[in-house]
């Protein structure tokens, strides 16, 4: 009986061991593509990203515009919010206030989605990344904001400045926040953008792309204030709400007790861990593999 006992325990001992290499190895073989971690670094998931979404008024989710796994997240965002609720409502960088009229047409069914394309400004990656998402809201009845200042009156400032938009027809101001636009160009991430052209001694070319990118954010702002019911959830490139500045900086300035939620997107090599240099940068940090998104 005993020898019976001892072979049979070593069998477990014997299986146990396999078990355990085979986990090790199923480990091993794991080719994660993305995490998600708080502002003090630690690894979080998804659940308390909808979580605390769900406990925002506002939620900035900044992308990658190239990435997919960015734009699948989103997605994911976007439907499961709406399930706790339908008064949602969606803005997007990637469509700008002067099209509003021509977005609305389409989301109440007046006119056709061709007719939509064609008429509007959309980005080359509409179609594979932001369709879904528009036409999710038009199925459901959601209201989706074109928040950004269309690209002529940006493309005003980085030539003249900001004092360029006083000239500008009643009408044409309509697509743009209100005037005069405050700017602190000493948030880090004005001035590190004016530092990358050239120092604090920089041309007036180089602050004017400081400014351009203040009228996107503070448009961006207005926008969304203007449309906000009980939540709205708003998408825009990462560098609009890094370190919680660009747009969030706006919507303080006009509500400070608004709860605003911050999503950053990030590509790093290892995800076992987030770079030192993204700590704080944002509520929830997302980081996807670098090697996803093949760039010539």
């Amino acid at each position: 009986m005993l020898v019976e006992e001892t072979f049979m325990f070593m069998k477990i001992i014997g299986f146990l061991t396999l078990y355990c290499c085979h986990i090790v190895q199923l480990s091993a073989q794991e080719k994660p593509v993305y995490r998600l971690f708080d502002e003090k670094g630690t690894a979080t998931d998804y659940r308390q990203l909808l979580k605390k979404s769900l406990a925002a008024d506002i939620v900035l989710f900044g992308e990658l515009h190239d990435n997919p796994i960015v734009h699948w997240l989103q997605w994911q965002l976007l439907q499961d919010i709406y399930e706790q609720d339908s008064a949602l409502v969606l803005g997007m960088e990637m469509l700008e206030a002067d099209n509003q009229l021509i977005l609305d047409e389409y989301l109440d069914d007046v006119i056709e989605e061709r007719h939509f394309l064609q008429e509007v400004k959309i980005w080359d990656n509409y179609a594979s990344d932001y369709s879904r998402l528009v036409n999710f809201a038009k199925s459901n009845g959601l209201a989706v904001v074109a928040s950004n200042v269309p690209r002529r009156y940006a493309n005003l400032v980085y030539r003249q400045g900001m004092e360029a938009l006083d000239s500008l027809h009643e009408a044409s101001k309509s697509s743009i926040a209100p005037l005069p636009v405050e700017v602190d160009l000493s948030l880090p991430g004005y001035a590190d953008m004016i530092s990358m052209m050239g120092g604090h001694g920089a041309s007036a070319q180089a602050k004017n792309i400081a400014l351009a990118q203040a009228l996107k954010d503070a448009t961006m702002a207005h926008f969304i204030l203007k449309n906000h019911e009980s939540r709205t959830l708003h998408l825009n490139g990462s560098y609009h709400s890094k370190n919680r500045e660009g747009v969030v900086w706006y919507l303080q300035q006009e509500n400070p007790s608004l709860k605003v939620m911050t999503i950053h997107s990030v590509e790093q090599q290892a995800l076992t861990e987030l770079s030192e240099e993204h700590l704080n940068s944002a509520d929830f940090i997302l980081v996807v593999a670098d090697d996803l998104v093949h760039r010539k």
